[in-house]
């Protein structure tokens, strides 16, 4: 299982692990949704479910289920602020298309 999390993208998990201590970590993962299939979760994971693994990133704990480790083995996740806005970014190897807003992946 490799995860990579930029620098920017680390510094920002810190600050939301730091307003909440008592969270296990971050959960990382993916869920069905959209046009293309599946879309990417980002969130303080308050404890640790049924299936969950952590992973190690740089001193980071991120949470990450069962069922999401193949789908985002691999992925860089990017921390970006363009003008107002601020968003996490994913660039995955196992994405085979995205659909026109950005929103959802799919992979094959």
């Amino acid at each position: 299982m490799s995860i990579t999390i930029t620098s920017a993208a680390n510094e920002r998990m810190r600050h939301f692990l730091a307003a909440t201590p008592a969270a296990a970590g971050v959960r990382f993962g993916v869920k069905r949704t959209g046009c293309s299939g599946f879309a990417y979760v980002v969130d303080l994971a308050e404890s640790m479910d049924e299936g969950d693994r952590v992973v190690e990133v740089d001193g980071l704990p991120l949470i990450v289920d069962d069922k999401s480790l193949a789908l985002v083995d691999g992925t860089v996740i990017d921390f970006q602020r363009q003008g107002l806005n601020a968003s996490f970014v994913f660039h995955n190897p196992n994405a085979t298309g995205a659909c026109g807003c950005g929103e959802s992946f799919t992979v094959s």
